[in-house]
C-alpha cells in the first residue's frame, strides 16, 4: 500500500487552498468543524494507541476498538471512521490490514455480536438478530463524549459483511454519518431497505467482477438473495438523483472508475469495477488488485462532510 498523506492535513490542505479559490462543482466542501463537549478537556484514551471498550446495548455487552492517532491533542475536533469487518472476520483484521489507522482520523471498529454460525452483522441471513443500528449509534455517543472529534466528518467504511451493513447505514444514520465506503459489500435485502424520506448520500464503492464470494451480479448465499451490483448502484442514482449514465474511465490496469454527476443535494456516487477483482480490500497485502482503495475512499470523505 502506497504512502498517504494523513487525513487532517488533506483537510486542512483543502481548507487552504479553498480559501484562495473560487468554489467550483467539483471542488471538496469545506464545513465548519461541529465539535463534541469533549473537545474542552483532555483526552480520556491515549494516543497513537488502539484501545478496547465495551458498552451495553439491549441488555447485551458489546466490544469496540478505538484507535487515537499520533499526536491528536484531545482540543482539534479529528474526523472519525468506523471500520465495520465482514462475517467471521478475526477481531483485528481489517485494523491490520487496510491502512485507515495511518490517516490521521480516529478509527473505531465496532464488533459484531455472535450468532450460532459465527459473528456477522445486522441485515445478513446470518446474522444474531442484534440491532446492530442501535449499537452503531452508542458507539458514536460513547467516543464523541471521550475525544474531540469533528460531527460533520463521521464516516463509516466497511468490508463484505461490513459493507452490506454499511449501505444499511446509509439509509439508517444518514444524519449522523456523513459519506459511505463499501467494499467487495454483502448486500442482502434486509441490509438495502427503501429510504425515500431519507437525504441524497456520497457512496464510494469497490467490487470485482470475479469475487466468488459475494457474487458481481447478484446470486445465492446463505438461503439469501444477493443483491446485483449494477441494481444497487441504480437505486443510489434514483435515491441521489443522479444522471442515469455514469461517465467512466480506466483508471488502472482492469480498474474502471464510474462516476455519477448531476446528484442533488452534496448526494455523490462512485463505483469501481475490477475486471477479474476478486473477495479483496483492493490495496491491502495479497489483494493483487491495482487500485488503492484505502486511498480513494480517505480522499473520497475529506470531499464529503455533513451538509
Amino acid at each position: 500500500m502506497r504512502p498517504r498523506v494523513p487525513f487532517l492535513v488533506v483537510v486542512s490542505l483543502v481548507a487552504v487552498l479553498m480559501a484562495g479559490c473560487s468554489a467550483s462543482p467539483a471542488a471538496p466542501r469545506e464545513a465548519s468543524p461541529t465539535s463534541t463537549s469533549a473537545c474542552a478537556a483532555a483526552s480520556s484514551l491515549p494516543s497513537g494507541e488502539t484501545t478496547r471498550l465495551s458498552l451495553t446495548v439491549a441488555g447485551e455487552d458489546r466490544l469496540f476498538d478505538v484507535h487515537v492517532p499520533a499526536g491528536h491533542d484531545g482540543t482539534t475536533p479529528s474526523p472519525l471512521i468506523l471500520g465495520f469487518a465482514g462475517y467471521r472476520a478475526p477481531v483485528g483484521e481489517l485494523e491490520r490490514e487496510v491502512g485507515l489507522n495511518d490517516s490521521g482520523a480516529v478509527v473505531v471498529y465496532p464488533q459484531p455480536a455472535s450468532s450460532a454460525v459465527g459473528t456477522g452483522w445486522q441485515g445478513a441471513p446470518y446474522s444474531s438478530g442484534a440491532d446492530d443500528v442501535a449499537f452503531t449509534t452508542a458507539v458514536l455517543d460513547d467516543v464523541e463524549s471521550r475525544l474531540c472529534i469533528d460531527t460533520a466528518r463521521v464516516f463509516a467504511a466497511g468490508m463484505s459483511n461490513g459493507g452490506g451493513f454499511v449501505s444499511l447505514l446509509s439509509c439508517a444514520l444518514p444524519e449522523r454519518i456523513a459519506a459511505f465506503a463499501v467494499v467487495s459489500g454483502a448486500v442482502y435485502p434486509a441490509t438495502n431497505p427503501p429510504c425515500p424520506d431519507a437525504r441524497p448520500v456520497p457512496v464510494i464503492e469497490f467490487h470485482g467482477t470475479a469475487d466468488d464470494v459475494i457474487p458481481y451480479d447478484g446470486g445465492t448465499r446463505h438461503d439469501a438473495g444477493v443483491v446485483p451490483v449494477t441494481l444497487w448502484l441504480s437505486q443510489l442514482v434514483a435515491r441521489n438523483g443522479c444522471t442515469p449514465e455514469p461517465r467512466s474511465e480506466t483508471v488502472s490496469t482492469g480498474v474502471e472508475k464510474q462516476s455519477w454527476t448531476g446528484c442533488r443535494d452534496h448526494g455523490a456516487l462512485v463505483h469501481y469495477r475490477i475486471d477479474g477483482g476478486g473477495h479483496v480490500w483492493p490495496g491491502a497485502p495479497g489483494s493483487g488488485e491495482h487500485v488503492d482503495a484505502t486511498t480513494l475512499i480517505e480522499t473520497f470523505f475529506t470531499a464529503h462532510p455533513l451538509p
